[in-house]
This record gives C-alpha cells, sequence and structure tokens, in this order.
C-alpha cells in the first residue's frame, strides 16, 4: 500500500472512532448528486454513472447502519427528472427496479429488519418500477430494525399539495376537523401513505451544489438541520466523506447543547447563585444528555469563560 493510502486508512479510522464516541443523527437525508457528471468526466455513457452510482448507495447502507443511524432517504428520482431523455428514463427505471428486487434477496435485509418505504407519487412511475417498489415494502412492512426511504418520483412542493388535498378529503368526509389541524396533521399526511419520515437531522449533498433542491421542505426546515455539501460526484463519494458529514451534524449539535446550557446559566444568574445540580436538572429537560455531558459542557464553558466561572457554584 502507498502511502498516501496509509495515510487516508489512518485518518478514516481516526475519524471514525471519534464519531462512534457521540450521538448520532437518527435521520440522515442524501441528494445523490453527480451521476451523469461523473460519466462525462470519465468519457462514459451517462448509464455507467447511474450504476456507479447505485454501487456508492449500497456502500452509504452499510456505513449509515453501521454507524447506528435509524432513517436514511435517498433522493432516487425527483419530478423534475421526468424532464430528462426516454432512453436516459428507462435505464434509470430499470436499475431502481433491480436494486429493489436485489434489497428483497438480500440478507442484510433482513439481519437488520430494515424497513422499505417509498416517498412520491409513485403512480407517474413504469409499472414494472411500481411492482418492484411495492414488493419491496410488502416483504418489509413488519420490519423495523432501520428504515430505507427511497424518494420516488418526489418533490417536496408537491408533497405539500398533495397533503393539502388529503386533509381537505378528510374534512369533507367529516374525518378531520379545522380545529385539529395541527403541524402533526400535516406531518401525518405526507408520505409515505403508511407512515410519516420523521424530521430530518442532516442533509448531505454531492456533486459541488449547496442548495436543497425541493427535498424534503417540511421534514427538514426547523428543525435545525445540518448541512453537508461536498465536491466528490456520487460515485466518488467514500466513507470518509460520510464520516465528516456526521462529524459536521455532531458539531452543529454539541455547538447548540452549548448555547442551551450557556442560557440557562444566565438565566439561573438571574435570579441567584448557580448551582450544578440546577443546571443539570434544568438541562436535561431540554436536551437529552446525560449528568457527566452536561457537567464536561459546564467545564468547557467556564475554562473558556472567567466570568461564568465565577457565576458557577461548584
Amino acid at each position: 500500500m502507498s502511502l498516501a493510502g496509509i495515510l487516508y486508512g489512518s485518518y478514516e479510522a481516526l475519524l471514525g472512532n471519534e464519531i462512534r464516541d457521540k450521538p448520532v443523527p437518527s435521520h440522515v437525508a442524501i441528494i445523490m448528486d453527480g451521476n451523469r457528471r461523473f460519466a462525462k468526466k470519465h468519457g462514459l455513457a451517462q448509464y455507467y454513472g447511474h450504476f456507479r452510482g447505485a454501487d456508492t448507495t449500497e456502500k452509504v447502507l452499510d456505513w449509515s447502519f453501521d454507524l447506528g443511524i435509524k432513517q436514511l432517504t435517498v433522493y432516487a428520482f425527483s419530478t423534475e427528472n421526468f424532464e430528462r431523455s426516454d432512453a436516459e428514463k428507462k435505464r434509470l427505471f430499470e436499475l431502481i427496479g433491480l436494486k429493489f428486487d436485489k434489497i428483497c434477496s438480500d440478507e442484510r435485509t433482513h439481519k437488520r429488519r430494515m424497513r422499505v418505504r417509498i416517498i412520491g407519487n409513485i403512480d407517474l412511475l413504469p409499472s414494472s418500477l411500481k411492482s418492484s417498489a411495492k414488493h419491496a415494502e410488502e416483504i418489509t412492512k413488519n420490519y423495523d430494525g432501520v428504515y430505507l426511504n427511497v424518494a420516488l418520483a418526489y418533490g417536496g412542493r408537491q408533497e405539500l399539495v398533495d397533503a393539502a388535498r388529503n386533509m381537505a378529503w378528510k374534512l369533507r368526509n367529516g374525518e378531520l376537523s379545522i380545529k385539529d389541524i395541527n403541524e402533526d396533521t400535516i406531518s401525518n399526511n405526507l408520505y409515505p401513505v403508511n407512515g410519516s419520515v420523521p424530521c430530518v437531522d442532516l442533509i448531505i449533498r454531492t456533486g459541488g451544489d449547496e442548495r436543497i433542491s425541493n427535498f424534503l421542505p417540511w421534514q427538514a426546515n426547523g428543525n435545525e438541520c445540518a448541512a453537508y455539501f461536498c465536491a466528490p460526484f456520487w460515485p466518488e463519494f467514500r466513507r470518509i466523506d460520510f464520516l465528516r458529514a456526521v462529524r459536521t451534524y455532531q458539531t452543529r449539535e454539541h455547538e447548540r447543547q452549548k448555547n442551551t446550557i450557556m442560557r440557562i446559566v444566565k438565566l439561573l444568574n438571574y435570579y441567584g447563585m448557580v448551582e450544578v445540580e440546577d443546571v443539570i436538572r434544568i438541562s436535561r429537560r431540554f436536551i437529552a444528555l446525560p449528568k457527566d455531558e452536561v457537567v464536561k459542557i459546564l467545564h468547557e464553558l467556564a475554562n473558556r469563560n472567567v466570568v461564568m466561572y465565577n457565576m458557577i457554584k461548584w
């Protein structure tokens, strides 16, 4: 192995160990961009880019669930993608169908108890792909170990429109009253029909573009969702890139926790001496952190700020 390979492997292992010591996101959503540009870069047919990208998706499934991530949502085909040529769409639909068939027979699916759910308007898809997608959902419908959500014929704005239509029908039929409509009601009427997708903790986009492209607007907004944009095209996406994305989430989450604890200290100081036990008790109402983690953050804040150190009764 070359020196560069040794250094890369060592850094990947170090990064992996650091990440495992901290909370990982529950729900990661990925915009898998750059398959066609990858193919063009190497002078290959577009289909080859999609083929290599599908292999990367399989690897990411392994990396994700090995880290303990509960939900993974991948943007496989958007409503805007219907504008592509018929030849490209045909090959792409065939490839996605093959991957659904493989999921059904793959022992990892059943070992992980992985439930497959489709989000999007699958009625827009060809019958063969629709059949493969529904079969994957049916085979895994009783699993609850991890979740793979595949966005097919998906558009975020259309999802909100369809949710509004669903609620309108329920209102008309007496299944829903206006006073019952709240955020939870909207969430429960989003894709998929057999259970809503939870809020997103981390969105990853490859291919160099820094935009969300109409992807999961309801689930990602308002949740302080972290975003990680990187240059590699999807077929070039490596485990080290994935680990860096997770680290971005962890860094952001740590900053959020620090800010929450800092506000609690300042609030308690307004009413008198700040007791560590009071900070721990109040902090755990707002952020799910063990006692020792709260104390660790308190020391981190106090060591950087003499005024805050003097506020706290240790």
